[in-house]
């Protein structure tokens, strides 16, 4: 799987967009007791509020839906943090999934990051609509994603593996309108 992400990285090079480092990826749903079992044990206390992302160090929680969150950390943690989540929420009910595999992350940035982002997806992106720690689920295209602003000109999109050659692809052709071509 790590082909994609290589792949990625290579091809994009423009700056504005980058194929992020691997990470540790949870999809945790349940309710108040099972989410405060698990940001006591990931370290992090998760979002209550629709649509936001909080973040400690290296980890993030995105809320996902009134009961569902994605969980993020380094990569070299995903063994030790699932087990000390499962340990944590033993007896509450609960569904943790391990997601690593399944997805990468890109990074679009720059002034333009909104607009490029648009081409394929509808959400209104300007700052008073869609500000800095907000996050969701949403098509790019015909693919599905998680979009979150990471900065005032950053968004992180969480893509399947099997749709990010699509999604690069398309922001790729997008932001031709956008950014000159390199010399």
């Amino acid at each position: 799987m790590a082909e994609v992400a290589t792949r990625l990285a290579t091809a994009t090079g423009a700056g504005w967009l980058q194929a992020l480092p691997t990470s540790a990826r949870f999809i945790l749903q349940g309710g108040p007791d099972a989410r405060a079992a698990a940001g006591s044990a990931f370290g992090l206390s998760l979002p209550e509020d629709p649509c936001r992302a909080a973040t400690s160090g290296d980890r993030a929680a995105l809320w996902l839906g009134p009961d569902e969150h994605l969980l993020l950390a380094a990569p070299e943690d995903a063994q030790a943090l699932g087990a000390d989540l499962e340990r944590a929420m033993q007896g509450i009910p609960h569904s943790l999934v391990d997601v690593s595999q399944r997805q990468l992350a890109l990074q679009v940035s720059g002034p333009q990051a909104g607009a490029i982002l648009n081409a394929g997806c509808p959400l209104d992106f300007a700052p008073a609509a869609f500000p800095t720690g907000m996050c969701t689920r949403s098509l790019f295209g015909k693919a599905d994603i998680i979009i979150w602003r990471t900065g005032a000109d950053e968004f992180r999109l969480e893509v399947w593996r099997s749709f990010a050659d699509y999604v690069s692809a398309l922001l790729r052709e997008a932001a031709r309108d956008f950014i000159a071509p390199s010399p």
